[in-house]
């Protein structure tokens, strides 16, 4: 499976939060998926695309990870 992630490069993030992201998608996505591949950019707008995979599935995981920020990137 094959994740692409975009992120909208007008929002500020703070510093280390797309490398700290990264790590805890990809480690959460190959619990479920054992052959997955992830690529996170900033682009114009948010996106998201999922090549071989379950969706629904990919954007429940972002969910919990987006509301779980406080207790992996702080």
């Amino acid at each position: 499976m094959k994740v692409e992630l975009t992120i909208d490069r007008t929002k500020n993030l703070p510093d280390g939060a797309i490398p700290a992201f990264e790590t805890e998608l990809l480690g959460r996505l190959t619990k479920q998926f054992s052959d997955c591949k992830l690529t996170i950019r900033r682009a114009s707008n948010d996106g998201l695309t999922v090549f071989g995979g379950d969706k629904i599935e990919v954007e429940e995981i972002l969910q919990e990870i987006w509301e779980s920020a406080d207790e992996w990137f702080y």
